[in-house]
């Protein structure tokens, strides 16, 4: 297996498909995978696993994000159930981010989780269905041990290879990892993720390139994927284009990471 796009796209906070199927079909050409985010940002969407359906339908691979925050172990089974019946068989695990409505419930956790899917996902019940693939994000410190027992790994949004690098030259893991990069489409956004966590501060020059440049987060983006792929130690990268998506198709098309040109072997890209 070549080196993975897995492009996440914006899911929809109305009852409505349309916007979800022309990011797919925007990205189509460089994406070898989706990833659906599960009531994103703290707030309601449709189901990642509806979306993941569709993806399918369209004649995509997605990986539909499920978030511990507005689950509990009923719940979580009954997702799986019908992610099965959906065909849906790849999850990225996530702890979800504050929401905006209510309290998140402490009834599962990204490890219960991984637990249940190992445990009652491999029961008779899922007699005839794929196995679950299952992946789990990590920051860039020490692992969770638990989180060895993944399929494969996500890392945070990084801004550069050599914290990349670095982080990766301290990990023992067997599976695939894709490493995290995303497209600041402003100053303003860069601030709101400093604002949220010190984990998503964006670096000074990137912040002011895209103050004189709004195109400088994608090319910045194309750039650093370029860089992860030069690497060798990641399977390929998690890239979230937010609102710059079409430019960010385009872009990536252009620096040689169609898939077209990616299935044409070594050397052509």
């Amino acid at each position: 297996m070549g080196f993975e796009l897995v492009l996440e796209i914006e899911p929809p906070t109305r009852p409505s498909l349309v916007h979800a199927r022309h990011q797919i079909g925007v990205l189509g050409k460089v994406a070898d995978a989706y990833l659906v985010p599960d009531n994103h940002l703290g707030r309601a969407t449709v189901s990642s696993l509806a979306v993941a359906h569709e993806v399918a339908q369209m004649g995509g691979r997605a990986i539909a994000c499920l978030n511990s925050r507005d689950r509990n172990v009923l719940g979580f089974r009954r997702d799986l159930l019908t992610a099965a019946a959906y065909g849906v068989d790849e999850f990225l695990l996530v702890y979800g981010d504050r929401p905006d409505v209510g309290r998140r419930s402490d009834d599962v956790s990204v490890r219960r989780m991984m637990e249940e899917i190992r445990t009652f996902g491999g029961t008779d019940v899922f007699a005839g269905c794929a196995p679950f693939r299952v992946g789990a994000t990590t920051r860039l410190t020490a692992m969770a041990p638990f989180k060895a027992a993944a399929d494969f790994l996500v890392t945070q949004v990084a801004h550069t290879i050599d914290d990349l690098a670095r982080w990766r030259d301290t990990v023992d893991f067997d599976g695939p990892i894709y490493a995290g990069v995303m497209v600041v489409a402003s100053a303003a956004m860069a601030r709101k993720l400093a604002a949220e966590s010190e984990q998503l501060v964006v670096p000074s020059w990137l912040v002011d390139a895209v103050d004189r440049d709004p195109a400088a987060g994608v090319d910045a983006v194309v750039d650093l994927v370029g860089a992860v792929g030069d690497h060798g130690g990641f399977a390929g990268a998690h890239i979230i284009g937010v609102s710059r998506y079409r430019e960010l198709a385009a872009r990536l098309e252009a620096a040689g990471w169609s898939r077209t040109s990616r299935v044409a072997g070594p050397g052509s890209r």
